[in-house]
């Protein structure tokens, strides 16, 4: 029996590398597992969400639409107007957003829509490291994927400028990922009208990937996003720009699946149509939820507080011992690890001290003889603050033990 052939160009995706990797040597008993591994939102969810669910539970009989309620997209888009400041330039609720089960869905739904594989060589372009998605999205739209190496010497962004002009001839969808997973960078406004010149230059999409922008730590400077770039710009339709936001992150929310796209209208518009086909309308009582939560700002703020005193007490722990520091947002610390070997101290610092983090390796590609990844870990800051604190402890006790 045949199945699509793309599917063998998946790569096993980092938790299942990960696996293997433990799975080789045995964890202390003694110790109880800490895991820095994986970005799952830990903080409790806000009640408003289950109190919301509660109350629509007698929609239960009722279809949702995949274009979710005019509430829904005008709590979203109000949110967007306010939090990066496009009153120049609102956005249009009924036209420029479409709420999505999770983020992952939508970027992995987007690229299926967006790329034309009856052209020549169609590539989807993104940062090195990268979230998993951007690659495997590209390979089953039938386009190839095609890495930016971020590094510490361009401040873990791409270098735009050092891109072969062929590749941008290819390109059909640019993924931004501001502030980065796992290097924590945000990208300024000058970086994005770099990249939206680019953008209209080679005519091609730019997919910005904001889950984390709600994770910053000082309340004066929250992270710009694409949207309000192209505002500042004189880009009032937001021409070739979609952004994703998640409620995930922002709001604790793993398991409600909740997000949304925005953006260029007609993009919307026909990935409204494409979503019609696949299926994937969210339910009435998580439109319910994500109305209230998307409508309130305090919760965000008091997350923001908890990050805040978890870095601190972490980073106060590692950085005499390790190349650490605070990241502009997001959850991750990405450190270097002592002699270079992310595998085999993730391997080790699992055997004798039960704490998890995930080689950096894992969530890179090699480009031009770099693996951008290799020699840090990423580490999820994201347990109870006591069990940030023991994790960094244990940390620090392996790393001055540790021989490269």
């Amino acid at each position: 029996m045949n199945t699509n052939p793309l599917l063998q160009k998946l790569n096993p995706y980092p938790f299942e590398r990960l696996a293997v990797l433990k799975a080789a040597v045995q964890a202390p008993n003694d110790k109880a597992p800490i895991a820095f591994s994986i970005g799952e939102p830990k903080h409790p969810a806000p009640k408003m969400a289950e109190e919301a669910m509660v109350e629509a539970m007698h929609g239960l009989s009722i279809y949702p639409t995949t274009k979710g309620s005019d509430e829904l997209r005008t709590a979203i888009a109000r949110w967007l107007d306010n939090r990066f400041k496009l009153a120049s330039s609102p956005v249009n609720p009924a036209t420029q957003v479409l709420p999505v089960n999770g983020t992952r869905e939508a970027i992995f739904a987007f690229v299926q829509m967006a790329v034309d594989a009856s052209k020549k060589n169609p590539l989807v372009v993104s940062p090195n490291p990268f979230y998993q998605i951007y690659e495997g999205a590209a390979y089953l739209a039938g386009a190839a994927p095609h890495f930016l190496n971020c590094t510490a010497e361009n401040g873990f962004k791409p270098d735009y400028k050092s891109v072969p002009a062929e590749v941008w001839k290819d390109c059909q969808v640019l993924f931004l990922c501001t502030p980065g997973n796992p290097t924590g960078a945000v990208m300024s406004l000058e970086d994005f009208r770099e990249v939206l010149e680019l953008a209209d230059q080679h005519d091609f999409i730019v997919a910005s990937d904001e889950c984390y922008s709600e994770l910053y730590f000082d309340e004066s400077t929250p992270p710009m996003g694409l949207l309000q770039a192209a505002a500042e710009l004189g880009r009032s339709s937001y021409e070739r720009c979609v952004v994703f936001h998640s409620l995930s992150k922002r709001s604790n929310l793993p398991g409600l699946r909740s997000g949304f796209i925005a953006g260029d209208a007609n993009l919307m518009k026909d990935f409204l149509r494409y979503r019609t086909y696949h299926g994937c309308a969210m339910s009435t009582q998580v439109q319910a939820a994500s109305i209230a939560v998307w409508n309130d700002e305090q919760h965000v703020v008091d997350n923001r507080a908890l990050y805040r005193a978890k870095f601190d007490a972490v980073l106060e722990i590692l950085s005499p011992v390790m190349s650490v520091s605070l990241p502009e947002g997001g959850f991750y610390l990405w450190p270097q690890v002592p002699g270079g070997d992310d595998e085999r101290f993730a391997q080790e610092l699992f055997a004798k001290e039960h704490v998890t983090v995930l080689p950096g390796r894992y969530l890179s590609r090699e480009v031009d003889g770099v693996l951008p990844g290799a020699g840090h870990v990423r580490m999820a800051v994201v347990a109870t603050l006591e069990e940030c604190i023991e994790g960094a402890q244990r940390l620090r006790r392996f790393v001055e033990q540790y021989t490269p």
